[in-house]
């Protein structure tokens, strides 16, 4: 009873404030009439939150958000389906559905009729531009009567999950086989889609043996082509992303972290694609992904891209390199790194000489608006000394020409190798 008062509208407290004085007046001037008059005003909101307190509303509520997971910049939508159980009926209900400030405004319905089986669907539109996994709901119920006299609070407690994940862009294909140091990683060849010499040939790397090279494969590919003893079922990739704090500029969805956590995407999304079995490793050694997620029919990259929209900034100053311990060696890598100094040159030394091939996306951080801290060392540089393929990125720069040019740098190191190559053969 006591919440029934306390839900009393501004015309239900009118209601009581009028009836009051009516009975008052009516003691004073001595008038029956307007007694009777008064105590049914005072009577009828305080009957009516009697009424509303005592009944019992089984309102049930199912939500839905579809699609589950979105792009950010995409839009999902959220469904309310609710129906009365009970054998109350109310005058109005009031919705109100709780969501976070970055998925836009909470969204409110009025529905009146509300009898034994009613039933109703509703909805409304979301969207966010800023990655992360968000909650949507609970969703409060304001009952209110016939009268507009009284309204009583509900709620519901369950919630519903939506994840953005970050932006991505398609980038074109380009060798991601040995570089100008010598170290590679064979292409992944899909057994349902390729021919047998297709399955058993692989990049050349310099240092192999001339006589595994495989002319025909080599002129319809473009590039040298030797043969290869084990062909395994999938090429291995580990996207690599520098996600400390100190090794980024900016705030919000403008930081450089923000490209970095992009870029990381776009190259996990391309690399399943065409075959790799690809796993996500954070600054902190963490191995985001579980593991590798190996191509099926159909290449799932839902699993990296949900990694990547609730990856956060660690407070590690260093590099980790606790999961080069792990199965994987010799394979691809691709690091997106933010500001790199000088003590981060061990680490990215054993990182190039752990992996097969090594290419490397470094953000030119400090060019990010507001930009603030110590100096760093020349990411591209440096990288470049420890053998990496590198290329800067900027916050202008578009992602797909800055990957093409990666491949245009193993293009140039493979015609380098040809002469040597067909010399050789020649004078044997």
């Amino acid at each position: 009873m006591r919440e029934a008062l306390a839900g009393l509208t501004v015309r239900g407290r009118a209601f009581v404030a009028a009836g009051v004085t009516a009975v008052v007046c009516a003691v004073l001037l001595g008038q029956p009439a307007l007694t009777r008059v008064g105590v049914l005003v005072l009577a009828l909101p305080l009957v009516t939150a009697l009424v509303l307190g005592r009944s019992r509303y089984r309102l049930a509520l199912v939500r839905t958000v579809s699609p589950p997971l979105v792009t950010a910049g995409q839009q999902a939508r959220v469904t309310l389906s609710l129906s009365n159980e009970g054998r109350t009926p109310s005058g109005v209900l009031l919705l109100e559905d709780h969501v976070p400030y970055v998925l836009g405004t909470r969204p409110r319905f009025v529905l009146e009729g509300i009898g034994h089986g009613w039933q109703r669907q509703v909805g409304y539109q979301v969207r966010s531009d800023v990655r992360g996994r968000f909650e949507v709901g609970p969703m409060s119920v304001r009952v209110s009567d016939p009268f507009g006299l009284v309204e009583l609070g509900r709620a519901f407690r369950t919630t519903s999950a939506l994840t953005v994940t970050p932006r991505t862009v398609a980038l074109p294909a380009i060798p991601l086989g040995g570089s100008e140091s010598g170290s590679g990683d064979n292409r992944p060849r899909a057994f349902a889609t390729g021919s047998a010499e297709d399955v058993t040939v692989r990049e050349y790397r310099r240092g192999d043996d001339l006589r595994r090279v495989h002319w025909p494969s080599s002129a319809r590919v473009g590039e040298l082509m030797v043969r290869r003893e084990e062909q395994p079922w999938h090429s291995r990739a580990t996207v690599f992303i520098d996600n400390r704090e100190v090794a980024h500029r900016g705030e919000g969805i403008a930081s450089s972290l923000e490209t970095a956590v992009s870029a990381a995407a776009s190259v996990a999304v391309h690399l399943t694609r065409r075959g790799f079995a690809v796993r996500l490793v954070t600054a902190a050694g963490e191995d985001r992904s579980s593991g590798w997620h190996e191509r099926g029919a159909e290449p799932s990259t839902a699993p990296l891209l949900e990694s990547l929209a609730v990856l956060r900034p660690t407070p590690a100053p260093r590099l980790d390199t606790a999961w080069l311990g792990e199965a994987g060696h010799g394979g691809l890598v691709v690091a997106v790194l933010g500001a790199v100094q000088q003590h981060d040159a061990p680490v990215l030394r054993r990182m190039q000489s752990h992996q097969g091939s090594a290419l490397a996306l470094a953000l030119d951080v400090e060019a990010w608006v507001g930009a603030t801290g110590a100096s760093t060392a020349p990411a591209t540089g440096l990288l470049a000394q420890q053998g990496w393929r590198v290329t800067t990125l900027g916050p202008r720069d578009r992602l797909e020409a800055r990957w093409q040019e990666l491949g245009a740098g193993a293009r140039s190191g493979a015609r380098r190798a040809a002469p040597e190559r067909r010399t050789t053969e020649v004078g044997r």
